[in-house]
């Protein structure tokens, strides 16, 4: 089943793999497609914006020959990733209480 991911949920999603440790746009696009669907087109827009933002800092470094722009997440950005993660659990239960009465709605005999 595929859900579609609006861009603040990418963002959430992009700042929590960019807080484990600091990483580059390819390798941040390979792990968010583990589990979702997302080109480095779509990808990159969101750096730029939680860059301007100030969430996310970025540098340059040398890896194998390869220069490469690494991605930090900052305070303000860890601050904006928790708050994410407090509305996902939120907004999550709420729809899983929907879901689990749709599930003993069916559950339940209709009275005929």
């Amino acid at each position: 089943m595929n859900f579609k991911v609006n861009n603040t949920l990418l963002e959430a999603i992009v700042l929590s793999v960019i807080s484990k440790n600091d990483i580059y746009g390819y390798k941040i696009t390979q792990e968010i497609q583990g589990v979702i669907d997302v080109s480095d087109s779509t990808l990159y827009p969101v750096l730029r914006r939680l860059k301007n933002y100030g969430f996310l800092n970025s540098y340059s470094s040398d890896s194998h020959g390869k220069i490469r722009c690494y991605y930090r997440i900052t305070e303000k950005g860890k601050i904006q990733l928790a708050s994410y993660k407090d509305e996902w659990l939120e907004y999550t239960a709420k729809i899983d209480t929907i879901l689990d009465k749709a599930v003993l709605t069916s559950l339940i005999p209709q009275a005929t």
